[in-house]
């Protein structure tokens, strides 16, 4: 191993270690893995729906291009910059998936292998859902939470109900959620505004009122009885992150990060607590538009395409080894971060905030997820009768 390698390999475990993780947390990567090589433990497809996986998502430099990736798997085909499967019925099932990093002299840099599950298109079809999503400003364009409802409008799907007190002009019919631009972990726990002025600037958290004593309390109970009807969700989506450490020192993003974090205990407790039936769904944090002239347009020279990228894909790791194995407690992670094309699922000129066609593509997984969850709960009442 050259010293260039074990120097990044020795800067990938501090920062790692400094967030309390173990490195054999952090997806099923290699010891040896210079480029930070990095994949969720599952993700998941529907039939008839594209999946992809994005080189450029899973890995941590500023020239993926530079590298060749090879993906093994039974199903699936492999291009110059993704991966990518629209499964078939004959496809239904579980898929083991690995991805080999080299260079342009073939050496291997890192492998990583996941679980890709399939599920059947009509998953889920006679139930009926309730889903809570909370979000900052990609949930507030209302996009995704569109194209959600769109797929599971379809053929083969369960009835369901989006409950939340936003519900924007652009909303298609059903929809709503608690999706603000700029909002945080920290202000969905905390914050409360005495003089709301009726925007989402000036407001406070919907989950947060006056208790008794007068003071401001995170108190989820009383939203869903005083803003839902007493409706417990069956499924609550977050996807939150970026607002919260897109400022970070890139070089040392850990304490910004282990922050966050604290905070995002606080509020799925405090859910938990509340809708203790309901599944949990941690959304990974998105990744950046590939070019660096979208930040540019948007931050002018304070805040660059890769010091982002660095946070970023330090993010999505602490997020997978804090959240993940928790399926006792009905959390889980949905892998968000892999299907959205860092390129065409963005507009020239916006760093962080995909086009419709990355919103599509952001939908789609979490879509994939819950028709996951759906198909599991299935197979369970089916066991149960007999």
């Amino acid at each position: 191993m050259n010293q260039r390698i074990i120097c990044m390999l020795m800067l990938a475990l501090v920062s790692i270690q400094g967030l309390g993780i173990g490195a054999e947390q952090v997806a099923a990567a290699d010891v040896e893995n210079p480029l930070e090589l990095t994949l969720p433990t599952e993700f998941y497809a529907v039939v008839g729906e594209k999946t992809t996986i994005g080189f450029d998502n899973i890995v941590l430099t500023k020239t993926p291009d530079d590298y060749r990736f090879n993906v093994v798997c039974n199903i699936g085909r492999t291009g110059k910059t993704s991966w990518a499967v629209t499964p078939t019925g004959e496809d239904v099932g579980k898929h083991t998936l690995r991805v080999t990093v080299a260079d342009a002299s073939g050496k291997t840099l890192g492998s990583a292998k996941t679980t890709l599950h399939v599920v059947a298109a009509d998953a889920g079809v006679g139930r009926t859902i309730r889903l809570l999503i909370v979000g900052d400003s990609l949930t507030h364009a209302t996009a995704y939470p569109n194209e959600i409802a769109r797929l599971l409008s379809k053929r083969g799907n369960p009835a369901w109900t989006m409950l939340g007190t936003h519900k924007p002009t652009r909303a298609a019919k059903g929809v709503a959620h608690e999706g603000y631009g700029g909002w945080t972990w920290q202000r969905f726990v905390t914050k409360y505004e005495p003089n709301p002025d009726g925007t989402y600037r000036k407001r406070s958290s919907p989950f947060v009122f006056l208790g008794d004593d007068g003071k401001p309390r995170l108190d989820v109970a009383r939203y869903f009885k005083e803003e839902c009807g007493e409706q417990r969700p069956d499924y609550v989506l977050f996807l939150l992150g970026i607002n919260d450490c897109f400022s970070a020192n890139p070089e040392q993003p850990n304490d910004r990060i282990a922050g966050m974090l604290k905070q995002a205990d606080i509020l799925l407790a405090e859910f938990r607590r509340a809708a203790p039936k309901a599944e949990l769904g941690i959304c990974l944090t998105t990744p950046p538009n590939s070019r660096q002239a979208a930040f540019e347009a948007n931050y002018k020279d304070r805040y660059s395409r890769w010091g982002w990228k660095q946070i970023q894909h330090r993010l999505v790791q602490a997020e997978i080894a804090h959240f993940g194995r928790q399926e006792d407690k009905r959390m889980f992670v949905v892998p968000t971060e892999m299907n959205l094309d860092p390129t065409a699922g963005y507009p020239a000129n916006n760093g962080v905030h995909p086009n419709t066609a990355g919103y599509q593509q952001l939908g789609s997984s979490i879509y994939a997820w819950l028709k996951h969850r759906l198909d599991l709960a299935d197979k369970g009442l089916k066991r149960s009768a007999k």
